[in-house]
């Protein structure tokens, strides 16, 4: 079976410069092509192949041309992101995106791109195994606990706050509980210190240099809390995630959303 040409948006971006790691280290993967804003050159080095170069540009239409690639990996930022994934699906090559911060009617977008170009979309808020599970674990704590607030902390270049998977933490709780959370009473005098407001779960975004990615949830009733935390240690935990979404969006036409869809939770 041939492997899969892919080409990394964001390439050198600290996760895309994972990605080109793990595309290039898989037997099952090929890297074929290269995206970023602000290419050194004309082509980048393989890595642990000095000899070997790919090409890389600022312009996805131009690499997706010189390069066919069956998926192209989206990890850099929502404004630069949305005109790439309408380059690749207009180009007929599926997509895997990492990136955050979509409103919500440029995800309806993205669905709609998958279905008139018939081609496979997976969009996952986090990529890493953990985080997944993490979860996976407080939708079903929500369905027993009628209170919860959510501390996000992350390094203090992200772009957004509150964090994708925060967003997407407090969403899938409400859904699985079917209703919103229960919210303690406002102090007399309502405080911006209390968070971001999502389907009654308190969001707390946390940004500083020395952090990279972590997540706890925590859980209240009566006389008791519950905390379910996942923390990122390097960037690598992503690669699994990101080597499963790639070998499965050739296989699955349509909008597909989390990792967790992948995995069957």
């Amino acid at each position: 079976m041939a492997a899969i040409k892919v080409v990394v948006h964001g390439a050198l971006g600290k996760v895309g410069q994972e990605v080109v790691k793990a595309v290039c280290a898989d037997p099952e993967t090929k890297l074929v092509g290269a995206v970023d804003v602000k290419p050194a050159g004309d082509s980048m080095p393989l890595p642990d192949a000095p000899a070997g170069t790919i090409p890389i540009s600022p312009d996805v239409s131009d690499i997706l041309t010189r390069c066919p690639a069956d998926v192209m990996v989206d990890f850099s930022v929502a404004k630069a992101s949305l005109p790439a994934v309408r380059a690749a699906a207009k180009k007929k090559v599926n997509l895997v995106i990492g990136t955050t911060g979509f409103a919500a009617d440029e995800l309806d977008e993205i669905k709609q791109l998958a279905a008139s170009n018939k081609v496979g979309i997976v969009v996952a808020p986090n990529f890493a195994l953990g985080a997944v599970l993490m979860m996976h674990l407080a939708k079903i704590a929500a369905r027993y606990m009628d209170y919860a607030e959510i501390i996000e902390l992350h390094h203090h270049l992200k772009a957004d706050a509150p964090s994708g998977t925060s967003l997407s933490t407090a969403r899938a709780m409400a859904a699985s509980r079917g209703k919103p959370f229960s919210h303690p009473a406002d102090p007399v005098k309502p405080s911006s210190s209390r968070g971001e407001q999502v389907e009654g779960v308190s969001i707390h975004a946390v940004r500083l240099p020395g952090l990279m990615a972590h997540q706890e949830v925590i859980l209240g009733a009566a006389g008791q809390t519950l905390i379910i935390r996942h923390d990122t240690i390097n960037r690598e935990c992503y690669m699994p995630g990101v080597l499963l979404a790639i070998k499965e969006v050739v296989k699955r036409p349509g909008f597909t959303y989390g990792l967790d869809t992948l995995l069957g939770l």
